[in-house]
């Protein structure tokens, strides 16, 4: 029994949903792609290739074993930020499986990172064995970042950084690191640099405040981080942080994920 029974629609209606996702207006066979398809049950056979299907043949979700309102329910928990344990609870699943399917959910999120410009404020953290580098367009939510597999950042991986994302002519906007030292001189920008010994925080306070953020995602939804797992953690902080429309529920997560591929 899911505990969030208001907020989940009920089989009739999640299905209505997916299949408009997947399949547009009309019901097609994802290996021949005809319309001749007859309903069986909760299967579908094409009858010019004889081919049974199911409603989520051919999506990342084909192998799913669980029921429409229970995987409705841990997209919905996962899409407002409700922790691993407390969404344990409610939709009473173990936590490894709870784990399982929020990673799955991270997976198969969108690819997106825009290219940076105007005013940009750009600093690295490190977290034991990797390092992030982590750059915001001033005033926007526009997030880019790069995970670097030591604990250490130089000045060729940050320049490699600003050609992949941000835009000749900006203005960068940094701490005093060694690693920004004439970096104008690797990448056409504009540098500022803010020193913190000396309590200059103003060209740095936003990208300061998204490390933050991110610490506190990541404590508050996942309790705890590994190296093994911190890369998906930090596209998708951004990504949520970036694209805030692809999270408000389900429905809007599954528009832009579940992309129908052919079978053979």
């Amino acid at each position: 029994m899911i505990a969030l029974l208001n907020q989940i629609p009920s089989e009739a209606k999640i299905k209505k949903q997916l299949r408009k996702i997947i399949f547009g207006q009309n019901l097609f066979c994802p290996r021949c792609r005809s319309r001749d398809v007859v309903c069986s049950e909760k299967r579908y056979r094409c009858k010019r290739c004889r081919r049974p299907f199911t409603l989520l043949s051919g999506t990342w979700l084909k192998d799913m074993k669980l029921s429409l309102k229970t995987i409705y329910a841990l997209i919905w928990c996962w899409t407002q930020r409700i922790p691993v344990l407390q969404t344990q609870k409610l939709c009473h699943l173990s936590e490894k499986t709870v784990s399982h399917w929020f990673r799955e959910f991270r997976l198969h999120l969108p690819e997106f990172e825009p290219i940076l410009n105007g005013k940009v404020q750009m600093d690295e953290a490190y977290f034991k064995s990797l390092s992030l580098l982590l750059a915001k367009q001033v005033g926007s939510k526009k997030l880019a970042h790069q995970i670097i597999h030591k604990n250490s950042v130089n000045k060729t991986e940050a320049a490699q950084f600003l050609f992949q994302w941000v835009a000749p002519g900006s203005k960068l906007q940094t701490d005093g690191a060694g690693i920004y030292k004439q970096i104008n001189q690797w990448w056409p920008v504009k540098h500022k640099v803010d020193i913190h010994k000396k309590f200059q925080f103003g060209l740095t306070s936003e990208i300061e405040g998204m490390f933050g953020n991110l610490r506190t995602f990541i404590r508050r939804m996942y309790h705890h981080t590994s190296p093994e797992y911190l890369p998906e953690y930090v596209s998708e902080f951004c990504l949520r942080f970036s694209s805030p429309e692809i999270f408000i529920s389900p429905n809007d997560y599954l528009a832009k994920t579940l992309k129908l591929v052919p079978t053979g």
